[in-house]
Parts: C-alpha cells; sequence; structure tokens
C-alpha cells in the first residue's frame, strides 16, 4: 500500500491494542446491556496511548475508528470497556500522526516496551468489570464476563 495524498510512509511503531467490549452493563445496578460504548463499536480495535496514571488506570486515551463516522477519533475511556490488550506493531500514517498530536508519549519504539505496558491494563480492567458493579448480572446476561467464562 502506498501513503495517501500528502503523507509520507510512517516508520513503524509499536503500541497497546485492545478490543472494545461487545456488550457492557449499564443502568441502575447494571441491569440493562449495550453493544460497545458509546463512541465505538462492540469489537472494535483500539489503541491505548495513555493512561492517567493518577486515576489508578481507570480511564485510558484510546485512538480507534469512531462509531458513527467510521473515522479516527481520540477519546479517552474507561478500562473495564476494553479487552485483550496486546502489543502490535503499527504503521498507519494517521494513527501515528493523532498520536504525536495527543502529546502523550505513547508511542513506544520497542516491542519489549509494549508488552511489558499491555499486562497490567488487560489486569486492571477485568478487576473494574467485576468489581464497577455490586448488584448480579441480569438474565440472562451478554456482558463480556458472562460470554467469555459461558461453557460451550
Amino acid at each position: 500500500m502506498s501513503a495517501g495524498a500528502g503523507e509520507s510512509p510512517a516508520e513503524q511503531r509499536w503500541l497497546i491494542a485492545a478490543n472494545v467490549v461487545r456488550w457492557r452493563r449499564y443502568g441502575d445496578g447494571g441491569q440493562e446491556l449495550r453493544p460497545g460504548t458509546k463512541s465505538y463499536r462492540g469489537g472494535s480495535k483500539v489503541y491505548v496511548i495513555e493512561s492517567y496514571a493518577g486515576s489508578g488506570h481507570e480511564q485510558l486515551t484510546t485512538v480507534g475508528r469512531g462509531r458513527h463516522t467510521g473515522t479516527y477519533i481520540t477519546i479517552g475511556m474507561a478500562t473495564r470497556n476494553l479487552h485483550t490488550f496486546r502489543a502490535v506493531p503499527v504503521h498507519s500514517p494517521t494513527v501515528l500522526r493523532l498520536c504525536e498530536e495527543a502529546d502523550v508519549g505513547g508511542c513506544w519504539t520497542t516491542r519489549e516496551d509494549a508488552e511489558e505496558l499491555a499486562v497490567r491494563p488487560e489486569r486492571l480492567a477485568v478487576e473494574y468489570r467485576t468489581g464497577h458493579w455490586a448488584a448480579a448480572h441480569p438474565v440472562p446476561c451478554r456482558c463480556h464476563e458472562c460470554l467469555t467464562f459461558s461453557p460451550v
């Protein structure tokens, strides 16, 4: 593939990628289910470019294709709404430009750095999802935990 008009080919950088949960609990006591989030469709791939260390990584800055426009957006979102954190090589000039414009230093240059940083948000996302709602899950439930741990 060639770079778009006015864009030069980007060098590879390593970022943390994650997927948006397909269904999330919502409403009073988490008894309702909503697909994805307000900004991203369920299952969408997003790139994590910053975690808010002061909040214990409860919020992450992400870059991904928006639910309504399909164009790349940069937003903060709850860690509990993401899963499968992993290190990935990124070549997209648009993603790298948005990462640089956010000025957060999230474009790691080595695979090892990105892999090391991807471990903690995965563990925290599970903790935040299970601890966020005190009430029992709705029946039937299609939230991320229920879909992940249900028998085949």
